[in-house]
């Protein structure tokens, strides 16, 4: 069983010249206890091209110490990591290598580097002998296990480095203080950001190439769209094992991905070749639709609750909240269910190749060519237009299923204009922006309209549900009602939102 730490920690250069400073004069430090002297002996794997080390990300199979076994991390923000642990085996763990899954693909992993450190510790306590956090140094020696890739690079590298990682609850302030105090002695922050980062870089290994390069920044609208999709494709791979660990919004994030790319596809169609790109957009839409089932359910169940949350308690009639509670779980662990599935399957490994190798290969056309500030804002129009064919009739129909099914159709519109428009934004600025930020709040209400249309049917199965368990009904009608009449207000606001963002000189200033 995998187990998370959120690793906070700064590294510094030391030498045998200088010295640790006495860091009990740190603010918050009232005593440094030994801890004595640890023998570390860790192998670092990676693909035969660094594919791990290209994003950050660290694998190793560490003996010796109080946390033997494989730790995968990855990086949260600068000097901040989270590790995943998993038990001391021979082979990588499968609960490991799924979290790779995404930037390895078909690509096997191996050792690439042995790190064998010798750890004197030392605890940073407060005045009441709580740990703080431990300060380390680190006499490291790497043997490099790949071919190098740097001419006369030696096979190995020695040296000594200090490492102060923060305790588990501490506050981050003790380390601005601790480094403060090293800074004086002498003692300053390392260039590398981690250990195996350096073994790389002395021991004659390249850092890795990332799949994707960005495309020459030339003004074209080819190299425009181009850095757009990498930017989604990027999100696909980052996001693969966020989903997985089931981190908050991972799996909103990764669908709107999906169809970010999806809308650049068709919206910009006179710069990629749709022949190409169909096919893949079908397959980005069948990976939207998996993790769809696990987010709607995720929007449902908090729209459900807050509602239930908001009743007087005089119209909480019966075991609502178990009831909810248990409808939800049902339905949230198949969905959970089907999201895995979709991303262990062969078909997401075969899309994300398609993905990279398209961005590598591009199908241009000849606008492709052209000035991105020409092209872009016609195809931002078009979309525009696209919305306005399918408000006006929504807006006509009379309330009711037709009207809710015209609206969402509308809502699908407003999406692919808003992410057409900010795929322009790096090269129109601030009218793209402002065009985006208008039909974002369309796009909105539609999705506030669609929830509560959705919402009342999952409130009809509950109602139904209660019934047959010989439980009062009566709440969830309220709810029922309260729903029906978001949609109504949703409906009744619509107009006057929509009139601002078809406003002609919202289009008009993207071409200026």
């Amino acid at each position: 069983m995998a187990e998370t730490k959120r690793e906070i920690e700064r590294k510094y250069e030391f030498t045998t010249a200088t010295r640790l400073p006495d860091l009990t004069r740190a603010a918050g430090v009232a005593s440094v206890t030994g801890e004595g002297v640890t023998e570390l002996d860790a192998v670092y794997y990676d693909t035969a091209g660094l594919r791990l080390a290209a994003d950050s990300l660290t694998l190793r199979r560490r003996t010796g110490g109080k946390d033997a076994g494989w730790h995968l991390k990855f990086p949260v923000a600068v000097g901040v990591r989270d590790e995943i642990r998993a038990p001391l085996s021979e082979t990588l763990p499968r609960s490991l290598a799924g979290l790779l899954r995404s930037r390895v693909r078909h690509a096997e992993v191996v050792p690439v580097v042995r790190l064998r450190s010798s750890r004197d510790v030392r605890h940073l306590r407060d005045e009441n002998g709580t740990v703080l956090a431990e300060l380390s140094v680190d006499t490291v020696h790497a043997d490099r296990l790949l071919a190098g890739e740097k001419d006369g690079a030696a096979a190995t590298a020695t040296w000594t480095e200090v490492e102060v990682e923060l305790a588990d609850d501490a506050d981050p302030a003790v380390l601005d203080a601790v480094e403060k105090h090293l800074g004086k002695a002498g003692i300053h922050p390392s260039d590398a950001p981690s250990k195996l980062a350096r073994a790389l870089d002395e021991t004659g290994l390249a850092s890795g190439a990332p799949d994707l390069v960005p495309p020459d920044a030339d003004g074209s609208a080819g190299a425009a769209v181009l850095a757009y999709i990498r930017e989604q494709i990027d999100d696909l791979v980052r996001l693969d094992p966020a989903v997985r660990r089931d981190l908050p919004d991972a799996v909103h994030k990764m669908r709107v991905a999906c169809r970010r790319l999806r809308s650049a596809f068709k919206t910009y169609r006179k710069v990629l070749d749709r022949e190409v790109t169909d096919p893949i957009g079908a397959e980005l839409k069948w990976l939207a639709g998996e993790l769809g089932h696990a987010r709607d359910q995720e929007v449902l169940e908090a729209r459900l609750r807050e509602g239930l949350d908001a009743l007087p308690r005089e119209q909480r009639r019966g075991p609502a909240r178990g009831r909810l509670r248990t409808w939800d779980g049902v339905r949230s662990r198949a969905a959970r269910r089907r999201a895995l599935d979709a991303l262990d399957s062969a078909r997401h490994l075969a899309l994300l190749d398609a993905l990279v190798a398209l961005h590598a290969g591009p199908p241009l056309r000849p606008a492709a060519g052209r000035k991105a500030a020409k092209v872009l804002p016609k195809a931002v129009v078009r979309d525009h237009r696209r919305l306005a064919d399918r408000m006006a009739p929504a807006l006509d129909l009379a309330p009711g299923h037709e009207r809710d099914l015209a609206l969402h159709e509308a809502r699908k519109a407003a999406k692919r204009a808003r992410y057409a428009a900010d795929a322009a934004v790096p090269t129109l600025g601030k009218p793209a922006k402002r065009f985006a930020k208008k039909v974002k709040k369309v796009q909105s209400l539609l999705g506030d309209h669609q929830d509560a249309v959705v919402a009342r049917g999952a409130l009809r199965e509950l109602a139904t549900q209660a019934e047959q368990a010989g439980e009062p009904s009566f709440t969830w009608g309220v709810l029922h009602a309260r729903q029906e009449a978001a949609a109504a207000a949703g409906e009744r606001e619509l107009p006057r939102v929509w009139e601002r963002a078809a406003a002609p000189e919202i289009r008009a200033a993207l071409s200026r």
